[in-house]
């Protein structure tokens, strides 16, 4: 078996392989369904909300594919402060994942492409440095059974010009003829099995899946999450990447990622109603009953699960006095519950927390 894997280009498959019946038709499916996905996230009054909180879900779920775990209770604490002092190291890199997809989507919506130079800003910002491309052999991937090497990523001579490739056909529409999920899928493999920096490259990866989307027009911002689906068939992600390496088997890879795009939309039309109509709710509520409500308050309590003074001060733009005034009449009235932890207040918006986890929020003390 062949061990390293200098990946060919991509333009070197036939289009014409991924327009089988079965892809045509799954292409269907998942276009349909992303299109009512975006439609539905269009039609949010403050699109901000959407990616402040669904950003934090796909970087908890996607760093969990690399085996960094932290609690949703931990990730919301932090999520807007990663220099956080008593933060975990799990829950610092996952805030980090979601200023990392912030950065990229910048680049992207400023220059309509998504270009290596974008690629290496996303990387910088998720690992906190910037290394640029790894200068050393890559990690080997190891048959968990047997401990023998299956994989070994391109030499770093080889970095430079994979990347710019790639970079071409993410950007030129015109030098592959197959639909866009479908090139997705390949663009995702490719950046992977070029495994281009010393670490982040799953990370970095599906951030790229993302913004890709936004690039064609697919999605007008960053909140299809594939990771939740690849959390949930974790097993099959990677055995499908490998099989790809080994067999040349790219139908049935682009068919899991079409699966994954379709399912995906659907959670995400679920939950993005159900924050839409908390949004309309609490809007009306607040409003009839405290004159000190304003849009960019209801932003605030929709946009953090757990928020804090600092970021009603910030923005409101109003004293801490106030800020805190504001804070403690809504968690009296209900609409927040306030949990002191160490030495700072938080106020949590349970209903939000249930929708964007599913579970109960942690109990603590009012």
């Amino acid at each position: 078996m062949r061990l390293s894997f200098a990946p060919p280009p991509l333009e070197s498959l036939d289009p014409a392989r991924f327009e089988s019946a079965a892809i045509l038709k799954k292409l269907v499916a998942a276009h349909r369904r992303l299109a009512e996905f975006k439609g539905v996230a269009a039609s949010m009054p403050n699109q901000g909300v959407l990616i402040s909180t669904l950003s934090l879900q796909e970087a908890k779920d996607s760093s969990e594919i690399e085996n960094i775990v932290t609690t949703h209770d931990e990730l919301f604490r932090e999520a807007a402060d990663i220099d956080a002092v008593n933060a975990s190291p799990a829950a610092k890199e996952v805030a980090l994942y979601s200023h990392a997809l912030r950065v990229g989507f910048q680049s992207v919506a400023a220059t309509g492409l998504l270009t290596g130079n974008h690629i290496l800003e996303i990387q910088a910002a998720l690992e906190r440095n910037r290394p640029g491309y790894r200068t050393v052999p890559g990690t080997t991937l190891k048959d968990r059974g047997t401990g023998r090497v299956i994989y070994t990523p391109p030499t770093p001579d080889l970095l430079p010009g994979l990347m710019s490739d790639l970079e071409h056909f993410i950007n030129d529409d015109g030098r592959y003829a197959a639909d866009p999920l479908v090139k997705m899928a390949l663009i995702h493999h490719q950046f992977e099995s070029i495994h281009p920096f010393n670490d982040g490259n799953g990370r970095t990866g599906r951030i790229v899946n993302v913004l890709y989307l936004v690039k064609m027009g697919l999605l007008d911002i960053p909140v299809l999450y594939l990771s939740r689906a690849i959390v949930g068939t974790k097993a099959d992600y990677y055995r499908l990447l490998q099989s790809v390496r080994d067999t040349g088997d790219w139908e049935t890879w682009v068919m899991y990622l079409l699966d994954a795009v379709e399912s995906t939309a659907a959670q995400g039309i679920t939950t993005i109603q159900a924050i839409k109509a908390l949004l309309l709710d609490t809007k009306h509520r607040i409003r009839s009953q405290h004159r000190f409500y304003s849009q960019d308050l209801i932003n605030n309590l929709l946009s953090h699960p757990y928020t804090k003074i600092e970021f009603l001060m910030r923005d409101l733009k109003v004293s801490r006095i106030t800020a805190t005034r504001y804070l403690d009449l809504l968690a009296a009235d209900g609409f927040l519950r306030k949990r002191k932890i160490g030495r700072s207040n938080y106020y949590i918006n349970d209903p939000l927390f249930r929708i964007l986890t599913g579970e109960a929020a942690p109990a603590g003390e009012r």
